[in-house]
């Protein structure tokens, strides 16, 4: 027995052919799309979760009668809108299944406008119903993405929204970034966001596999296909199936393998390594990469239709020198982290250090801030070669006394916004500002904040 279509309105479920005939007509007549059963045996795994109908039943029915059938789908769905057709002497019973969550009951004979009426009101409100579910899923889409990629900076808001639009489809995701840059936290987000979320996370870095085993490792490989296999072996490609394939450092592949890959990624099937049978494959993959790609394939590393393949979806990660107003809340969050995870009290940054984070150019990227983050969560200094960084409050702040200042407020104003999780309100009174000043010094230094400065007391 299959599911249900998405544009089924009414299931109709009635032991008698007449009165589910005239049923059906009715119903049909009012332009809704019906499908009959002469029983309720299975009908609760025709409904889906997001089902847009409702289901009308009789109640006295052999087999599943229909309070049993109310229990079921109320099982699944407490808020599945269930109609109950019942005859004269069971009103009674209709009104105890009132009270166990049935939505309407009709008694026979009643008139065709009464049904349709109950229908459609159920239909709207199961409408309602799916339309809150969605909302409270894309908010917890939301808190989710906004915990696991910290940062209020432009680039970040725009990274968590191109990851919202790209997550719940079924397409491949090229993720470009630096090393450090967080890669691999963007490509489990997007597959704990998708519809794959139940699936498998398959991570590989393929720049970490020797040339002599990475098609092995990828496409797995039958017994025999070459000296040391002795016995059948599952690639990455194929342990994957029905969830997502993360595969970074993709530029490292040798040109020979990225033929193989083009060829998965166009025919969805694969083939081990010594075998002659085609395998389907239901994966998603996410391919990252540190590289700027059109480039390497102008210069004949990388192939350009396997490029040109892979860029459909592509997600920029900003390096952290981009993102400076995130630097001091992405180290809050890394310190309270850590601070929490070894039972030890959250130490404060001297004005000094903050200054310090600011200036560092991190090459290491977000890696590298957290690695300060936890060092300096355990007491220890922060670890920061010096250079491009000063050591001391007067070098790090140079220049004239209007440029020092300047560069002072900045500091403490972003230091406040990590020690508050950005809360503009938290951040006025404990600077001692009006909300309406503070908004426009973080406009001035180009540091973003959590709420609006106009909001309501």
């Amino acid at each position: 027995m299959t599911r249900l279509d998405a544009n089924t309105q009414v299931l109709l479920i009635d032991d008698d052919p007449h009165l589910r005939q005239a049923l059906s007509q009715t119903l049909d007549l009012a332009g809704l799309k019906v499908v009959t059963l002469a029983d309720a045996r299975g009908v609760a795994e025709l409904i889906q979760p997001d089902w847009q109908g409702v289901v009308v039943s009789d109640i006295r029915m052999p087999g599943i009668d229909g309070l049993q059938l109310l229990a079921q789908l109320h099982e699944q769905d407490p808020q599945l809108p269930v109609l109950l057709i019942t005859g004269h002497g069971d009103v009674p019973l209709a009104v105890q299944a009132m009270r166990s969550g049935a939505y309407d009951f009709l008694e026979k004979p009643f008139a065709s406008d009464d049904l349709l009426e109950s229908v459609r009101r159920a239909l709207a409100l199961r409408q309602l119903v799916l339309e809150n579910r969605s909302l409270r899923l894309e908010l917890a889409d939301r808190k989710q993405l906004a915990a696991r990629l910290v940062g209020q900076s432009p680039g970040m808001q725009r990274l968590r929204e191109q990851i919202g639009a790209v997550a719940g489809i079924n397409t491949d995701v090229l993720i470009l970034g630096e090393t450090g840059a967080g890669k691999e936290v963007v490509a489990r987000a997007l597959h704990d966001l998708s519809n794959r979320r139940a699936g498998p996370f398959v991570a590989i870095n393929a720049g970490a596999l020797a040339e002599s085993v990475v098609e092995s490792e990828l496409f797995g490989h039958e017994a025999g296909a070459f000296t040391g296999a002795q016995k059948r072996r599952i690639g990455k490609f194929e342990f994957a199936a029905g969830g997502t394939l993360f595969l970074d450092e993709i530029e490292s592949m040798s040109l020979d393998v990225q033929v193989k890959l083009l060829r998965l990624l166009q025919e969805r099937v694969v083939e081990r390594l010594g075998g002659n049978q085609l395998i389907p494959l239901d994966i998603r993959i996410i391919a990252a990469t540190k590289e700027d790609l059109r480039q390497a394939a102008d210069q004949g590393r990388f192939r350009a239709d396997l490029y040109y393949r892979l860029n459909v979806a592509p997600l920029r990660i900003p390096p952290l020198r981009e993102r400076a107003d995130d630097i001091l809340l992405l180290f809050q969050h890394f310190t309270e982290t850590a601070s929490t995870r070894h039972g030890l009290a959250v130490r404060e940054l001297t004005a000094a250090q903050r200054a310090q984070l600011l200036r560092h150019p991190w090459p290491g990227n977000v890696r590298e801030l957290h690695n300060a983050a936890e060092r300096f969560a355990l007491g220890l200094d922060l670890g920061l070669e010096a250079g491009a960084d000063a050591s001391n409050a007067t070098a790090e702040f140079s220049g004239t006394l209007s440029e020092q200042v300047e560069a002072f407020e900045k500091s403490l104003i972003a230091s406040e916004l990590a020690r508050s999780h950005s809360s503009l309100r938290s951040v006025a009174e404990a600077l001692g500002v009006p909300r309406k000043t503070l908004h426009d010094k973080l406009r001035k230094h180009g540091l973003s904040g959590g709420s609006s400065p106009d909001e309501a007391e």
